[in-house]
């Protein structure tokens, strides 16, 4: 590990005085010509020296080139290409519009969109479009991110229809997932059955599977970078979709012309207004639903500097009101009770955009989020109008951070790309408590709360990375990331390694590998494997240490032809200090005693990722699949030998169609496969005694950990659009259907009995053949 310090230091010294002759700098914005969005990842080339750039994640791009004249290539994928005559006897600002192509010219476009995955040295990286995600069969009408994300190779979901992400054997907890760089906690709504993500108010998706660039900490299995619209400077657009669950509306444009601009989206589920009228008086009023609402607002102070303004608010609500009124001969008596759970996300962040030089871009953002989680219940009884009993319970827990994070791109000559920049978060960890109120006439009141204090931290972290060229065949990303966590007197920090490169063998080949360390300072305490909103995060501390990984990845990409692509991906992790619970502990929403309960142990996953992809024409998709091993390993867990967790899969298939037949025809298609996950059953029963908890008859015995294998789950689903022009817009139809041909997958399994004793295995299968419809309007 020294070694390897050592020499990235040396690299990153080195190549800060890499001497070059004069160089004039050409540097500006990449835009949709339409709306004024800034393009993430442009391409921008001299087609003859096939020296070049990408834009930033604004859309700033700088390119130092000798001297010289210039046919630059601007591309970015579904956009017409351009190419611009540039004499560049002196430095200039150009800022590049790009116009989207509708019917897609895949000779014009994919001469420069293919440039970029060629030429970068960043590997396990998946990016996501709006459009691929639209086009996808939706659940219950719900076009969802995370789903979409699923179908990748070395990505599976946690259970029937669940939105969780299980990155290269790692767990929930171990991914990192950013909206406008404010970290999300909880990004499933419904049990975890949809994201938080509306796809209307989302720009662009960004999934790191290992790799990781140095700016990227905290996590230890992915890192999701999801970017909001900005916002139309142009000219005002906005739709409305009404699903059978759930509507949503999106409205954006400019305040000021080609100056000030919002974007803003909202969605609802009426699941409770649907049901409502079924509901008998007797019954009371029952419900549930969730919301989000995003909005952005941006402003253009001058061609150096913008501000941005974004927020996301959304929550998840169930409840229950019942009121009971009774006649007696002597009094009335009314008893009410209400019960309320819900839980939610606030995120906020307030961004700065300012070009200092034309070789230097500052980002600077101030940030607020709030991860809340509520149970309530109140029961009351009044006789002759007076309160004679009352009893309530309140149970609340969160995360509420406070953060800055300052970066800098700096663009010394067209041979380095360098990225500095540090960090800091101060947390507020409120554990579950509990209070209870008891009020009974004649009696003594009871008011007690239980639970643990608050407890605050300070995360902190600077890095440093380089994206620079070698050779003409040879290119490197090194990086360092240096973070710090300190929680109640103890502090902890780690230097982290990070070194990516990319070896371009032919016109068609390229290979690459990846080194890197992450180091990560929260655990999640959970019962479930489907991500309930009861699942609580908790600080490292004196006992419990951070979770650290080690990942080694490789990859041959094979580009045969322009519009097809062929990569083979293979990774090994290794991670230390991840949490599992004792034989027989369980966690019930309160954080006091949990080191207690949980032991420290190791991991390690490994495995190979196929994939044959095509994302250029009518006609996209891909074929991924995945062989994958993980396994963990706990000193008083399973006798101390190595046991698959409960995630391990070691087949996993994909098959992702898109195909836009017309205009006004396209549809969607997509079947997975998955090996059953690992959970664990009795394999035996052994005889207690007569004043044992089972009665004196017998009591599961266990092999092991995670000893049987759930039966495996396999799953078709199809979507179809019909699109029809109208005088103010595009209405379209969405038909799906979930489960095309009725798999029932199992949800859970346990061990029942027969009247003669025998023992039975019995599964819970969820969601059986489920067609959906959809319309939505856009203008």
């Amino acid at each position: 590990m020294k070694r390897i310090v050592i020499l990235m230091i040396a690299l990153l010294a080195a190549m800060c005085l890499w001497s070059q002759q004069k160089q004039v700098t050409l540097s500006g914005y990449v835009s949709d010509a339409a709306s004024g969005e800034k393009l993430i990842s442009a391409n921008i080339y001299d087609p003859v020296s096939l020296t070049g750039t990408v834009s930033n994640t604004y859309g700033f791009y700088s390119l130092t080139l000798p001297s010289g004249q210039y046919n630059l290539v601007f591309s970015y994928v579904g956009y017409a290409t351009q190419s611009i005559f540039v004499d560049l006897s002196v430095g200039k600002v150009l800022n590049v519009n790009l116009v989207e192509s509708k019917a897609l010219d895949e000779v014009t476009v994919t001469a420069g969109a293919l440039v970029n995955k060629r030429e970068e040295s960043q590997m396990s990286k998946e990016v996501i479009t709006m459009e691929m995600v639209n086009s996808l069969p939706a659940f219950m009408g719900e076009a969802d991110i995370i789903k979409t994300l699923q179908l990748l190779p070395g990505v599976q979901s946690g259970s029937e229809a669940s939105t969780g992400l299980y990155v290269r054997g790692g767990g929930p907890d171990q991914n990192l997932i950013l909206l406008d760089g404010v970290p999300v906690y909880n990004a499933s709504h419904l049990f975890g059955f949809f994201s938080v993500f509306n796809t209307d108010a989302i720009k662009n998706v960004t999934l790191y599977k290992g790799g990781f660039p140095a700016r990227f900490g905290g996590r230890l299995s992915s890192v999701l970078d999801i970017r909001m619209k900005e916002g139309n400077e142009k000219e005002y657009h906005g739709g409305v979709q009404i699903g059978l669950i759930a509507s949503k509306f999106f409205v954006e444009g400019p305040i000021v012309k080609d100056k000030t601009a919002f974007s803003i989206s909202g969605r609802r589920t009426y699941i409770d207004v649907l049901t409502r009228p079924l509901m008998t008086e007797d019954m009371g009023t029952t419900g549930y639903y969730f919301y989000d609402f995003n909005a952005k607002v941006n402003h253009k102070f001058s061609a150096r500097n913008r501000l941005y303004l974004s927020a996301y608010s959304g929550r998840d609500k169930a409840y229950s009101q019942y009121e009971r009124s009774d006649m007696y001969s002597d009094y009335s008596s009314v008893h009410s009770s209400e019960d309320n759970l819900y839980w939610g996300n606030l995120t906020t962040a307030a961004r700065w955009n300012s070009i200092l030089t034309n070789k230097l871009f500052c980002n600077t953002t101030l940030t607020y989020s709030k991860y809340s989680f509520n149970v309530s219940s109140e029961n009351s009884t009044f006789r002759n109008g007076v309160r004679s009993d009352y009893f309530s319970y309140l149970y609340t827990s969160g995360i509420d951070d406070v953060g800055v994070k300052v970066e800098f791109d700096w663009y010394p000559n067209h041979l380095h790309d360098i990225k500095y920049g540090f960090a800091y978060i101060y947390h507020t960890f409120k554990p579950g408590v509990e209070t209870f109120e008891l009020d009974m006439l004649n009696e003594e009141n009871l008011n007690r709360t239980i639970g643990g204090k608050e407890t605050y931290c300070n995360e902190m972290n600077v890095f440093a990375e380089d994206d620079v060229v070698l050779t003409d065949r040879i290119r490197a990303n090194v990086g360092l990331h240096l973070s710090g966590f300190d929680v109640e007197n103890t502090f902890y920090w780690s230097l982290e390694p990070r070194l990516s490169l990319r070896y371009w063998a032919s016109d068609k080949i390229t290979i690459k590998g990846a080194y890197s360390k992450m180091q990560q300072y929260l655990h999640l305490l959970s019962n479930s494997s489907i991500g309930l909103p009861t699942d609580l995060w908790v600080p490292v501390t004196a006992k419990i240490k951070p979770q650290i990984s080690h990942q080694l990845a490789a990859s041959l990409v094979y580009t045969p032809v322009k519009t097809y692509t062929f990569s083979v991906e293979t990774f090994y992790k290794k991670m230390d200090n991840l949490i599992e619970y004792k034989d027989g502990a369980s966690f019930f929403g309160t954080s006091t005693g949990w080191e207690n309960k949980v032991l420290m142990g190791e991991g390690r996953s490994y495995g190979v990722e196929l994939l044959a992809r095509k994302e250029l024409g009518k006609t996209t998709g891909w074929i991924g699949y995945t062989w994958s091993k993980s396994e963990r390993l706990f000193d008083e867990i399973n006798e101390a030998e190595w046991f698959p967790s409960h995630y391990d899969r070691r087949h996993d298939v994909s098959i992702v169609l898109s195909k836009k037949v017309s205009e006004r025809f396209d549809y969607g298609l997509t079947w997975v496969f998955g090996t059953g996950n690992a959970i664990t059953l009795p394999t035996n029963e052994i005889s207690t005694l007569s004043d044992s908890f089972y009665g004196g008859s017998s009591a599961p015995y266990f092999e092991g950990r995670n000893n049987y294998r759930m039966p495996n789950y396999h799953r078709m689903d199809v979507g179809i659009n019909f699109h029809k022009v109208k005088p103010h817009g595009v209405r379209t139809w969405n038909m799906s259907v979930y489960n095309l041909y009725n798999r029932q997958n199992p949800f859970y399994l346990y061990v029942g009995s027969l009247k003669d004793g025998q023992k039975t295995l019995n599964q819970i299968s969820l969601f059986p053949i489920m067609p959906s419809v959809s319309y939505s309007f856009k203008f």
